[in-house]
């Protein structure tokens, strides 16, 4: 372990130096760097727009919190899995009306609405099953149909296991794929997706899942429209192909029928690192038209949800306290609890880090995505309060269910479920809640994934910020017009300047105080990869030790009322931080991890529901997070060759 000192806060209220743990990332000698005039470049439109250093000149004053990552019962495993809701319920949901619940009498409700939701059903035979309920549709003709429908759940499951194995290129069944069935389904989704849209109050978007999950491992994507206009005929779905290059070819093509579109990468932790390669499976470098198509198509990737958070591992960054936030370890397959071997290519921080080797290589870097949270619910209702849990699946719909298990016998399973995570919130600073504006967000990367919690966060980056920076009445303008706003690209200064950044987070107003902001900072230096994390402003008057070391926040927690207090950690927390540990030879990014103060997990609710002690192989309590879009760093060229010379 490294240990830098010398990095020192300037923050509002708290003063002091910040701690940085730095882990080296390679065992590797370092690599001598080349001289590199200029790395291949992908069309500048393209970067300009996916880098977030096109702007309009508008300053985003507003967050808004959504969904994109979300399913009905027009997804084939959702109907089979419980969920009888449609599209239409969950635009009503995610408004804040109730809709029915599927395995429990009553009712589903959101406590507070969400800005805006986009249902994005899995494109693979999406909404056959479904339609195959109402007797006037022609799916409900089709042989499987009584199978799928069956009371008998052996038959309906069976029936659903065999479709399964036809998800792949070439093996569809042509029946299910039917595009006379499939097209008015698609065209009644998005239909519905327009008939929800409240420009200025609650935004929507045509979305589709294509869901390649070659050998169980994931590498889904959710495709969400910016509006109805130009949307293909179709969905594309991995009955054509699992490759996402295929995917990414639809996507110019639909651009040039009139669609503007993108896609968001699905949480990495269940594919085995296979989400974010660093070559081809035959050891060669990723091309460069992988690469371009890559940066143009996926600016966003989903770092949190149901099925876990994917932030970082602690197998990959082993002197991070916090790097062991609700993980999810497991391949997707149905009948034994397979654990992905490889984390790397998995998880959002490796990944920026091999993002700035390649650059540091003078190659384009394909890995500078923004960060949201999301869902994946399978009924509809994206479960994002902790206290107010429906889980993923329909036949989750009860407590008992969710801690037990939904199915007797089946530990496998019933383990994975109770280990599931309630879903997480993406975050977006825009002008309006508008299609446009929000969707311009997406596209420049000014957003942040929370776990599930609406904290409210601030990051920019800079020359030439001071201390007195956010004292001043226009502060936010300044930021916007001195520096860049999360996931942006800070450009090179002259003069050798050090980067500050202005950073300021808000708790939930509905929610747990603050325990405390960090930033975590990648960089490579000599061609090896180092991260650290800095504690930049702390909660409570705590100050970082002579060890390096943060005492805890405390917790309030009581496992058997499931209540805790805010009596401890802050409400607001902010901080002028400058790195003083910068080269600006080196390629670096820069994010903010927001901690709250500990607060009940869903399960421990819903033990207290059941009047049962909180089950001891889950977490009693959990700290709510956010996690901004990086900010980048990407030296001139001349330093490579003045790095180059330095060490002939």
């Amino acid at each position: 372990m490294r240990h830098i000192s010398g990095a020192c806060l300037l923050a509002l209220g708290l003063v002091g130096c910040g701690e940085q743990v730095a882990n080296d990332k390679q065992d590797a000698a370092a690599a001598e760097v080349a001289v590199v005039q200029s790395a291949p470049s992908v069309d500048d439109k393209v970067l300009a727009v996916a880098n977030g250093t096109e702007q309009d000149g508008a300053i985003a004053e507003h967050v808004y919190f959504g969904n994109f990552h979300v399913h009905t019962s027009y997804s084939f495993d959702a109907l089979t899995n419980g969920a009888n809701t449609t599209p239409a319920d969950a635009y009503r949901w995610a408004k804040g009306e109730a809709i029915p619940a599927a395995a429990a009498a009553g009712v589903i409700q959101i406590k507070r609405p969400l800005d805006f939701y986009a249902v994005s059903d899995h494109s693979e035979y999406l909404g056959v099953f479904k339609k195959m309920q109402d007797p006037d549709n022609p799916a409900s003709q089709l042989p499987i149909a009584k199978e799928i429908l069956s009371k008998d759940k052996k038959v309906a499951f069976d029936a659903y296991a065999r479709v399964l194995d036809t998800m792949s290129p070439g093996m569809a069944d042509p029946a299910l794929a039917d595009p006379a069935i499939m097209k008015p389904i698609w065209q009644e989704v998005v239909r519905t997706a327009d008939e929800y849209y409240e420009p200025g109050k609650f935004t929507t978007f045509p979305a589709f899942e294509w869901t390649s999950t070659p050998a169980m491992r994931n590498l889904h994507r959710v495709v969400v429209f910016e509006s109805s206009a130009g949307v293909p005929d179709l969905p594309f779905s991995t009955n054509e192909s699992e490759d996402p290059q295929d995917l990414w070819k639809y996507m110019d093509r639909a651009r040039e029928n009139g669609a503007t579109l993108l896609a968001i990468t699905h949480n990495g932790n269940a594919s085995d690192g296979l989400m974010f390669p660093t070559a081809t499976a035959d050891g060669e470098p990723l091309s460069a038209e992988y690469i371009e198509a890559r940066i143009a198509n996926e600016p966003l990737y989903e770092v949190s949800q149901i099925k876990g958070t994917s932030e970082t591992h602690p197998s990959l960054s082993p002197n991070d306290e916090f790097a062991g936030f609700e993980l999810w370890d497991y391949l997707l397959a149905a009948s034994v609890a397979a654990v992905p071997e490889n984390k790397k290519g998995g998880y959002a921080r490796q990944a920026y880090l091999d993002g700035l080797s390649m650059a540091a290589e003078g190659r384009p870097n394909p890995y500078q995505f923004g960060l949201i949270g999301d869902s994946d619910t399978h009924n509809a209702a994206a479960s994002v309060e902790e206290d107010n849990h429906t889980g993923k699946f329909g036949f989750e719909g009860s407590p008992k269910k969710r801690l037990d298990g939904p199915l007797p016998g089946d530990e496998v399973n019933n383990r994975r479920v109770r280990e599931f995570s309630s879903g997480g919130l993406a975050a977006v600073w825009a002008q309006e809640n508008t299609r446009e504006a929000i969707y311009a967000a997406l596209m420049r990367k000014e957003t942040y994934a929370t776990s599930g919690t609406r904290m409210k966060l601030r990051f920019f980056g800079g020359w030439d910020f001071d201390e007195t920076t956010p004292e001043s009445s226009d502060w936010v303008e300044q930021a916007y017009r001195r520096g860049v706003p999360m996931g942006g690209e800070l450009p090179a200064s002259e003069g050798g300047k050090t980067p500050v950044f202005l950073i300021s987070a808000m708790k939930d107003s509905a929610g747990a105080n603050l325990d405390r902001i960090q930033v975590v900072k990648g960089w490579i230096e000599n061609g090896e990869q180092h991260e650290a994390i800095f504690d930049v402003a702390l909660s409570d008057g705590r100050t970082v030790g002579d060890d390096g070391k943060v005492p805890p926040v405390g917790n309030t927690v009581d496992p058997q009322t499931a209540t805790y207090t805010n009596e401890i950690g802050d409400s607001q927390l902010a901080a002028v931080w400058r790195d003083e540990t910068f080269k600006p030879e080196q390629h670096a990014f820069y994010y903010l991890r927001v901690l709250e103060i500990p607060t009940p997990r869903w399960s421990t609710y819903d033990a207290q529901a059941l009047g049962r002690k909180p089950r001891a192989d889950l977490p009693v309590s959990i700290q709510e997070r956010g996690w901004s879009s990086p900010i980048w760093y990407t030296p001139e060229a001349k330093y490579f060759a003045e790095v180059a010379v330095a060490e002939e």
